[in-house]
């Protein structure tokens, strides 16, 4: 009879938990007191230089006429999920630091994680479509205007978008269905699938399985992909005889493999390392990894390796010059 008052009172306790745990809060980088004000200001200039560098991107692959091809085309598409990706978690970021208020909501925690994912998956993908663009202006150039014409351009640009929305709403459904009880304490710089597991009561093995078959589908087999293209186009690239045509097509492909490597291998270890009891720290430096200093670098890796881009941006900036000059 004991036995089943205290089973009774432990029920009690989870359910009072249960109502009580409403909201996160997100503890950042509140280890570090003496530099809120700072961290601030840095995450401020990064996420001015993200929309700057990506909406110039965007802008003159839609105004010069000599990067209307299927490239430019996905890479304006590239900069536009670059910023809508950091603005999912970078102001509520900032506003953390300014304000020092860090709670947040369990309804507004699933929204920005949906979104956040959401936009991971459509990265990812995007990615892919890149190199498959690649691979077929290298490695089969007579017919590349024939299979990347703009219709199918534009079907797989949606696709990118579309594809992982079902399952990633019901991912979300699913982790944040589970009762959350005892710390309310989220140990991230944002509401991430890995932390947010790891507060839930209960029997969390499912999610956690389906989190890692999402991760294999949507960042693995994307990556894996993504490499096989580009084994094939260097061994294409490696059996042309001309040294500059090599060098050129070589600098062409090695911006968009470099954003491949930054952004799949900070993601990957994320989800894929395994996991211990003190490795919250290192999970947070990773993730700002790929949320924020890789779309930073993205628009500078692009412009500081493309001449087509480099050129573009001299004559838009040579035409707003002179619109100025007009004006006054």
């Amino acid at each position: 009879k004991p036995k089943v008052i205290s089973d009774d009172l432990m029920e009690k306790r989870y359910c009072l938990n249960f109502t009580l745990i409403m909201e996160f809060i997100l503890l950042g980088f509140s280890d570090l007191p003496n530099l809120q004000g700072f961290l601030f200001g840095v995450f401020l200039v990064i996420y001015m230089i993200i929309l700057i560098g990506n909406g110039l991107i965007i802008v003159i692959t839609k105004v010069d006429p000599a990067l209307q091809t299927p490239m430019y085309f996905f890479l304006g598409n590239f900069s536009f999920v670059e910023i809508c990706y950091t603005s999912v978690t970078l102001p509520r970021m900032l506003m953390n630091l300014s304000t020092q208020n860090r709670h947040i909501s369990l309804v507004a925690c699933a929204v920005q994680l949906c979104f956040f994912l959401i936009l991971v998956v459509t990265e990812c993908l995007l990615l892919t479509v890149m190199a498959y663009d690649r691979y077929v202006a290298i490695c089969k150039p007579l017919y590349y205007q024939v299979i990347m014409n703009h219709k199918v351009c534009v079907q797989l640009v949606i696709g990118s978008w579309v594809t992982g929305i079902p399952v990633v709403i019901g991912q979300t459904y699913q982790i944040f269905s589970l009762p959350f009880c005892g710390s309310n304490k989220l140990n991230h710089v944002f509401c991430d699938m890995p932390p947010v597991v790891k507060l839930a009561c209960g029997d969390a093995f499912v999610n956690q399985l389906s989190a890692y078959a999402d991760a294999i589908l949507f960042a693995l087999i994307p990556f894996l992909l993504i490499l096989g293209s580009y084994v094939k186009i260097i061994l294409t690239i490696l059996k042309l005889s001309s040294a500059p045509g090599r060098h050129k097509l070589f600098s062409t492909c090695s911006s968009h493999f470099i954003v491949v490597i930054l952004f799949f291998g900070s993601g990957l270890i994320v989800y894929f390392r395994p996991k211990s009891n003190h490795s919250e720290g290192l999970d947070k430096v990773l993730s700002l990894f790929y949320t924020i200093v890789t779309p930073m670098f993205n628009p500078m890796i692009y412009t500081l390796r493309n001449k087509d881009v480099i050129e573009a941006l001299r004559k838009l900036t040579l035409k707003c010059k002179k619109n100025h000059e007009r004006k006054h």
